[in-house]
């Protein structure tokens, strides 16, 4: 079997890069991706969904140097969990992880800024020896 998630959206922090204990480096980013429509009632709505990005090896190193909080990706990846929490409120949520295969770096906050490389990908596997949660640095 086999699963593809396509996501555009903006970077909602920084990212943050470690290291296995292994020495794999390991990126993290979250990614928020909105919808916007109009009700039946006339009703301006808004939807934000946010995801939380993984990116291995060289891809992590790549991702870690160019992005910035603000920044619109496209991230192809597959989803790796959906971990429910509850919040302050008492209302139920979900965090949606993403485990990146490739990475496209769209623009600047204002959808100007080209700078830096275009797409990044990493289409293995990924890191054979990271097998377990445990082993996750964040």
């Amino acid at each position: 079997m086999y699963q593809k998630l396509i996501l555009i959206g903006n970077l909602g922090r920084d990212p943050e890069m470690r290291y296995t204990p292994s020495g794999t480096p390991v990126t993290s980013f979250s990614v928020a991706t909105s919808r916007r429509w109009t009700d039946q009632s006339g009703q301006q709505q808004e939807r934000t969904v946010w995801f939380r990005v993984t990116a291995w090896q060289r891809l992590a190193e790549i991702c870690n140097q160019y992005l910035s909080k603000g920044r619109r990706v496209l991230v192809e990846g597959e989803l790796t969990e959906a971990r429910p929490w509850q919040g302050r409120d008492g209302e139920w949520h979900a965090s949606l992880e993403v485990t990146a295969r490739n990475v496209q770096f769209l623009g600047g906050r204002s959808d100007t800024d080209t700078s830096g490389p275009g797409p990044a990908s990493y289409d293995e596997e990924g890191p054979s020896d990271v097998t377990t949660e445990e082993e996750i640095p964040f």
